[in-house]
């Protein structure tokens, strides 16, 4: 396997992998990873459809990718995914995913002409005092010492930041900051979780620094991630006649080990079908792709009138990496991730809004008609003064092919679950769904008499408590995630958010393909390259931009007395630096002002 960019690696078609008729492959798991995995056998590799085998201990496809209607409790989306221009190897799959709303078109098209024709932009992106403009203003208020501090663990190794928290790297000042406000909200990070994951995050998207106030650095699909992504590859790939076993909970994984020349085989899988134990023998020509841990795992839903429940208990997903893990070195360290749920839990909410009146406050903050078929937060407003540090968003509606048209999906999320709320005076883990739409209508601005007989009447919410939703982000070293294909491997991968890529970061849809794809390419020996990670990290131009935007628009302040600066702007001002320091207003422009002395 290796890695390219540039339209030469992205156009070819590799030619047939060798043997690939005489070769199997499972996959453990039914989320984004292991359908990205098989599509990419079978159009990169161009393994048969049949050959491929799906294993899911769930009744439907796509992992953290949902978006479902419960009867009797209403919709439900746990959460939602922010994409971007520069997810390469999701576009790479997507381009080749027919729509199966526009003929003739691949679930790319469609998602590149819906965002062309209606691009993505938060007209509010704060609010305070029960549905006030918090008047945030785009600027990040970031002091002296906070840029320092974001420079500082920019430039960092990687090992400088293994194991430490966000809050041991960062002071008092950037964690006051507008910036802070919009990047934990925006990406769900906590001051107790890992200064690498932080680190990695502020090179993925640098490019993007200016784009956080506003959101106009990302885009979402037409409706729910399920119906717009996970259901038209799930379709594709029945079409190519994989495979697909449901209700089926794979318990365990043989490897033969070989101490001496370092080579590792799967060589059976075990599962739990219909309460029946049942398996399979693995050969060299047997691939396996496990998807390992799970930031839905033991998601827990509530209703209107019953609070979701945190759910420690056994965790399929967890217990099945610690007893693969236990056999190798090599296989990770799942407890780093898995085993802090106090730390890694949080909760979200989906309301569906059955009262006129509720839509007329969504438009009062969000600044646009909600039932317009358009951008309406454009992203999530959070509420900066809330006790949860409650956040919420409203897509493109309808966000459901089956909502009816004078209904509102909106998504709540908070980050303290344990706080009791301004209104409601209980954590948001206490309350039932009607309790947290109170809550919500409080902050959205609802005047208090209302506010119990709307809640009541007006919305059905469905509340989801998830205790691994951000295990991810645990502080962490190298070795904690195993590779992608761990050394000597002969027939097996880990994919997903917790297979360690070394070239992405997680808590994306692209990193879950990412690594489906460099599992696949590296055991097939597919002849075409991984695309690599867009390097905006490496563009003077972007650093230059970022730095400038992270500084509100304020110049750079140079030491020595002005005359001095003056001269030296004068050296700059016809070389391509002094124009590119220009262009992003960090030093005044001088061309103008006679020279003195």
């Amino acid at each position: 396997m290796f890695y390219s960019s540039g339209n030469y690696e992205a156009f070819a078609r590799p030619r047939k992998a060798d043997r690939v008729e005489e070769k199997t492959a499972w996959f453990v798991g039914g989320g984004l990873a292991s359908l990205s995995g098989a599509a990419f056998l079978i159009r990169d590799g161009q393994m048969p459809g049949d050959r491929i085998t799906v294993l899911e201990r769930l009744k439907l496809p796509g992992g953290a990718l949902d978006g479902i209607k419960e009867p009797r409790k209403g919709f439900v989306i746990r959460g939602g995914r922010e994409m971007e221009d520069h997810f390469e190897c999701l576009w790479d799959l997507f381009r080749s995913i027919p729509s199966i709303e526009t003929a003739g078109a691949s679930v790319l098209d469609e998602f590149y002409w819906l965002n062309k024709d209606d691009p993505n932009f938060s007209l509010q992106r704060a609010t305070v005092e029960q549905g006030q403009d918090a008047h945030t203003d785009g600027l990040f208020t970031l002091t002296d010492k906070a840029q320092k501090e974001i420079i500082k663990v920019f430039l960092a190794t990687r090992e400088d930041m293994e194991n430490k928290r966000i809050d041991e790297v960062f002071g008092r000042e950037f964690l006051d900051s507008n910036f802070w406000l919009y990047w934990r909200t925006m990406f769900a990070f906590e001051e107790w979780h890992s200064a690498l994951e932080m680190k990695l995050y502020l090179h993925r998207f640098i490019h993007h620094i200016g784009g956080l106030p506003d959101f106009t650095a990302l885009k979402f699909t037409k409706y729910n991630q399920y119906e717009s992504l996970v259901l038209p590859l799930y379709r594709w790939l029945l079409d190519q006649g994989v495979v697909f076993h449901f209700d089926t909970e794979v318990t365990d994984v043989d490897f033969d080990v070989d101490r001496t020349d370092g080579r590792r085989q799967a060589t059976r899988l075990h599962w739990l079908r219909d309460g029946a134990a049942g398996g399979a023998d693995l050969g060299p020509d047997d691939l396996l792709f496990m998807t390992i841990g799970s930031l839905t795992e033991n998601s827990d839903n509530g209703d209107h009138h019953t609070p979701a429940k945190l759910d420690e208990g056994p965790a399929p997903a967890w217990d099945l990496w610690r007893r693969i893990a236990a056999k190798d070195p090599l296989f990770g360290r799942p407890d780093v991730f898995g085993s802090h749920i106090a730390q890694t839990k949080w909760e979200s909410a989906t309301v569906t809004t059955l009262d006129r009146r509720i839509p007329d406050y969504i438009q009062k903050i969000c600044k646009r008609d909600p039932f317009s078929g358009k951008v309406v937060t454009g992203g999530i407003v959070t509420v900066k003064d809330s006790s949860w540090l409650l956040s919420w968003t409203v897509n493109r509606q309808p966000h459901f092919k089956q909502q009816p048209a004078d209904q509102i999906v909106v998504w709540i999320y908070s980050l303290f679950v344990d706080r009791p709320g301004d209104f409601v005076g209980k954590t948001m883990q206490e309350c039932t769904g009607e309790e947290i739409t109170q809550e919500w209508l409080y902050h959205l601005g609802v005047p208090v008499e209302d506010i119990a007989e709307m809640a009541a009447t007006g919305a059905k919410t469905v509340p989801v408590m998830m205790p691994y939703v951000t295990s991810f982000f645990m502080p962490r070293q190298a070795g904690d995630r195993p590779d992608v294909v761990p050394e000597g491997s002969v027939n097996f991968a880990f994919i997903g958010q917790f297979a360690e890529s070394g070239r992405d970061c997680i808590f994306t849809t692209e990193y879950s393909v990412r690594t489906a794809m460099e599992a696949v390419y590296t055991l097939l020996g597919v002849e075409r390259g991984v695309p690599e990670v867009f390097a905006s990290t490496y563009d003077v131009r972007t650093l230059l931009a970022a730095t400038g935007r992270l500084r509100d628009g304020h110049e750079l302040e140079l030491p020595g007395p002005d005359f001095l600066h003056k001269r030296l702007l004068r050296k700059l001002e016809d070389t391509e630096i002094g124009e590119l320091l220009l262009e992003f207003k960090l030093v005044p422009d001088v061309r103008r002002t006679p020279p003195q002395g």
